[in-house]
């Protein structure tokens, strides 16, 4: 790929033309590097390194670049020296035993960064993406990942009524359901969420019949935080 189409990369639609990210920093670098160990299509990433860099360790194919091209890479106000370009894979086949985690219309970087760190750490789940979701390859969303979306199989612009051919069990949360603590909440295939604020359609959970279930709380406001209760769920299932 030529030096001015890997510029473009900062831009969602040219993400999806030429099927690379970008990962910026020692962390996710070292990160990626411990992910394409085990997974080969990882190994055709490329490295870009400036002159503090210049020794760095690495598997990849590695070019040493000027400053000011490294400038020009980066995405941050002070670059780090260190940019990986990553191929995008393609959704792996469902493993056993595996649950399958659907956002509908997440928006927030933060939220789904953090989500996929805890479905990585906790191991074998995949997360399924709803048209209209954050691209969860911008940079806001990689670095939240903290490395784990090198991890965590993903599948993006899933429709939200394709989930009913794909499992026959589905759960969602409602503050009515019955809490997650319950008997039977680990054996379920899929775990809808909704939106930050919207939720989702009561209309299209019940087309679903999705199991409704809730998180137990003192009431003093009116809800969690997505990604917090995502974490708690993902924590009972695994407890």
């Amino acid at each position: 790929m030529k030096f001015d189409d890997i510029k473009k990369l900062h831009q969602k639609k040219y993400r999806e033309e030429f099927r690379h990210f970008l990962v910026e920093g020692e962390h996710l670098v070292l990160e990626l590097q411990k992910a394409a160990t085990k997974n080969t299509p990882l190994r055709a990433s490329k490295l870009y390194v400036s002159g503090q860099h210049e020794h760095w360790r690495s598997q990849f194919e590695t070019h040493v670049i000027s400053d000011r091209r490294m400038a020009e890479m980066s995405e941050t106000k002070t670059p780090q020296g260190i940019v990986a370009l990553v191929p995008m894979l393609p959704a792996t086949a469902p493993r056993q035993g595996e649950h399958a985690i659907y956002l509908h219309e997440i928006q927030d970087p933060g939220n789904l960064g953090t989500i996929l760190r805890t479905l990585a750490w906790f191991g074998n789940f995949r997360c399924l993406l709803g048209p209209g979701s954050v691209d969860p390859y911008n940079s806001k969303v990689v670095r939240a990942s903290a490395g784990a979306i090198f991890h965590v199989p993903i599948e993006l612009d899933v429709a939200l009524d394709s989930l009913r051919s794909r499992f026959e069990r589905i759960a969602c949360l409602d503050m009515k359901g019955d809490p997650v603590q319950s008997a039977g909440f680990q054996s379920f295939e899929c775990y809808v969420f909704g939106n930050e604020a919207r939720g989702i359609p009561r209309e299209q959970l019940i087309k679903l019949d999705a199991k409704a279930f809730s998180i137990p709380g003192s009431g003093a406001i009116e809800s969690l935080n997505l990604a917090s209760a995502v974490n708690l769920c993902v924590y009972e299932l695994k407890r």
